[in-house]
């Protein structure tokens, strides 16, 4: 049995769980809601305040996805009742960040900027204090749509190694590595 697949999800006040006839998980609640096609093999039961997720049979492939499906289920439960953010800082001389509604802007050292459109599930604020790393903040209910929203922005400029210069996550820790030294004779 899986360690994580076995475990049953708490749902909370305010949020409702449903199961389709064509095995799609549909979760309902404050923040919004979200869908998730099941493979045929799993199934889901709703009892009182609780979703239990169980396997058809013992196959590696069937055993794989078990976890994969509950731990699913379960973000998309926090998702709709807290929701999830990210924050990310850029580290740089003259680096920027401003956005116009689901348009990011970023100046970050090319001979242009870079804009993106962010999906409209996501909602992103923008901050510039004085003395301060320009800071972007996302918000959303999907948690794997806003890491990978994250990782793409991310992506633009990665931290270096040698002055951090980049964009990075609020609270990541950077491998630094030592610079030239000159030589001794």
């Amino acid at each position: 049995m899986s360690r994580i697949g076995k475990l049953p999800i708490d749902v909370p006040q305010g949020v409702e769980v449903t199961v389709s006839d064509k095995n799609q998980v549909k979760v309902k609640g404050k923040l919004g809601e979200l869908t998730q096609q099941l493979d045929s093999a799993i199934s889901v039961t709703i009892d009182n305040s609780r979703v239990s997720v169980a396997r058809a049979t013992d196959q590696k492939r069937h055993r794989a996805m078990h976890g994969l499906y509950r731990s699913l289920i379960a973000n998309m439960i926090k998702g709709v009742s807290i929701g999830y953010s990210t924050e990310q800082e850029l580290v740089g001389v003259g680096y920027r960040a401003a956005n116009q509604g689901q348009m990011l802007e970023l100046t970050l050292g090319f001979s242009h900027n870079v804009a993106i459109q962010l999906p409209v599930e996501i909602k992103i604020e923008t901050k510039t204090e004085k003395g301060k790393n320009p800071t972007i903040i996302l918000k959303s209910v999907d948690k794997a749509l806003l890491g990978q929203v994250a990782a793409k922005i991310r992506s633009l400029r990665t931290p270096e190694p040698y002055k951090g210069k980049g964009i990075k996550f609020k609270g990541e820790i950077l491998r630094r590595k030592a610079g030239k030294s000159a030589s001794k004779k």
